[in-house]
């Protein structure tokens, strides 16, 4: 009968080998592991190209005070509809002008110490989208005559009508760049550009922020304003995905 010191020694003998087995069994495993889960490398490319503006977009109001509200609103309504009347006559087409908003707000006494109401402030605000540049600074102009003191141009914004070109290109531009960028992590790894896995893409466009123009009207007739479209950039960011091989 083998002595007990023997039996341990037989044990642990035995259990290295089974851990020698497991460990070769995992690396004959690991062909298929690679082929389950193949070698990938997963870029960002990112693309922008500028265009020129070619549509300007007013956000203009009209407002009036009056002890009554009635009063208020009526006047703001007639001045708003001379600024509408004035800027169709002028080239503006009726389709691209429409309402954002109308308001009648009371106006307090501060100084008192009760609440009362001295008066009404009505409002009436549309947007004006006007698709040829050369009229921009006149229509400007025809809204400041138009409305009078009441007249308020809030603010401008120029973009792009349509910007499928620019995108398109902004795309390919991304594409390629992603491209570009793995082949490179492709040679430094000392292996070969393969296949497309997965494309996904993030669209973004930045026009020039709207410029604010806190303009009131006057009696005389306003001149022109001058107004510089500048360029608008259209950019794509692209992630995609390659096999190495």
């Amino acid at each position: 009968m083998p002595h007990p010191a023997n039996r341990r020694i037989a044990l642990t003998i035995v259990s290295a080998g089974i851990l020698a087995s497991g460990l070769a069994g995992c690396d004959s495993a690991s062909p298929e592991a690679i082929a389950e889960h193949p070698r990938q490398v997963t870029v960002v490319g990112n693309g922008q190209v500028q265009g020129v503006p070619d549509t300007l977009t007013a956000d203009v109001s009209v407002e009036f005070t009056a002890t009554d509200v009635t009063t208020a609103m009526n006047q703001t309504n007639d001045r708003q509809k001379a600024v509408i009347s004035a800027l169709v006559a002028g080239g503006i087409e009726a389709k691209d002008i429409s309402t954002t908003q109308v308001s009648v707000q009371p106006q307090y006494d501060v100084s008192s110490t009760n609440t009362v109401i001295v008066g009404f402030e009505a409002g009436n605000s549309i947007r004006v989208k006007i698709r040829k540049l050369d009229q921009a600074s006149q229509a400007l102009a025809t809204i400041v005559t138009a409305g009078g003191n009441a007249a308020r141009i809030n603010s401008v914004s120029y973009s792009i009508e349509d910007d499928s070109n620019l995108m398109a290109n902004a795309r390919a531009l991304a594409f390629h760049d992603a491209e570009d960028r793995a082949r490179q992590y492709a040679g430094l790894s000392g292996l070969t550009l393969g296949k497309v896995m997965s494309i996904s893409e993030a669209a973004g466009s930045t026009p020039p922020p709207a410029a604010p123009m806190p303009m009131r009207g006057g009696v005389a007739a306003a001149s022109e304003v001058p107004l510089q479209p500048g360029e608008q950039t259209v950019s794509f960011a692209v992630t995609a995905v390659w096999e190495l091989s």
